[in-house]
């Protein structure tokens, strides 16, 4: 009789623990996650007689994945101009002068209705003082080629919502997964996306710096992330939700699934990335395990959310 009430003291703290850790999660959600829908020049490039506006959400470039859009003007009659071609290049330099570059689009994409280059910079660390981030643009305008290149600031991505990973797979492949929707999730089944990119090992030697053979990533195609979410915090007990989507590539290149957050609070996306063949590169199966009073654990490939 006195085991039975121990265990229903026992039940009644953790439901009372996970009640507390909920309304508290719920007031932090509402003060601190950010949710940034306009875009906003973040930099601009000058040559003298042409300026490139690099835009991004909130004017701000962030750690993680990042839309840009490149607007080119003729800064004399201040008149949009349509280039032939446009080349973009972040390159990353550490203390020792080592440099490194993240997935990005090298060759972006002209909008015709909003009259900009589209394309995506998906920045792997913040900028420090030990390591720095510069832009290295080039156009193409009446058969003439432009380039420019800048310094600039990555900042701290403080949405969790929209945090990455990098990793090596049992391909020996260097590979980049970047959470990109929801921003701000709900208390319900939230369309998921994400972006998995590979670093491109050069097969010859590097020419003229900045190379852009030398630092080439591309988007893989036709993987799937086998998805298990979970809350690892002990008063959790790693428990996961039902209706999950694995994430699978669609036409606009992007990776979509299904996640279910039951609730405010730390949740953990466990994560499994197959390629095209079913052959597993990174990830563990999570245990089903219900662990109250024990941190749950964690597939090898993860990334941590918070709402």
């Amino acid at each position: 009789m006195r085991i039975f009430e121990f265990l229903v003291i026992a039940f009644v703290f953790a439901v009372t623990s996970c009640t507390i850790d909920k309304t508290d999660y719920e007031a932090e959600t509402s003060s601190q996650i950010p949710e940034h829908y306009e875009f906003k020049e973040a930099v601009s490039l000058n040559n003298g007689t042409y300026k490139i506006s690099i835009e991004a959400l909130n004017g701000t470039f962030y750690k993680g994945y990042n839309e840009l859009h490149f607007k080119i003007t003729n800064t004399q009659n201040n008149q949009t101009v349509n280039p032939s071609e446009v080349t973009f290049l972040p390159v990353m330099t550490n203390a020792e002068g080592k440099t490194a570059s993240c997935p990005h689009e090298y060759n972006p994409e002209y909008d015709a209705a909003n009259k900009y280059y589209n394309g995506y910079s998906v920045f792997t660390s913040e900028t420090a003082l030990v390591s720095n981030w510069k832009l290295y643009v080039s156009f193409t305008l009446d058969n003439q080629k432009y380039e420019i290149n800048k310094d600039i600031s990555v900042e701290k991505q403080s949405n969790k919502n929209l945090n990455m990973t990098a990793f090596t797979g049992k391909d020996g492949e260097q590979y980049f997964i970047a959470l990109i929707a929801p921003q701000k999730p709900k208390v319900a089944e939230n369309a998921l996306t994400a972006g998995i990119y590979k670093y491109n090992k050069p097969v010859n030697e590097a020419g003229t710096f900045p190379d852009p053979s030398q630092f080439s990533y591309s988007q893989v195609n036709g993987y799937t992330l086998k998805l298990d979410p979970r809350m690892p915090e002990p008063s959790m007990g790693n428990h996961s939700s039902p209706n999950n989507q694995d994430l699978t590539q669609q036409n606009d290149g992007l990776y979509h699934g299904v996640v279910n957050y039951t609730m405010t609070g730390n949740w953990t996306l466990n994560l499994i990335m197959q390629n095209q063949n079913g052959l597993i590169l990174k990830g563990t199966v999570v245990p089903t395990d219900f662990t109250p009073g024990v941190e749950g654990v964690k597939s090898e490939l993860y990334i941590d959310t918070l709402f």
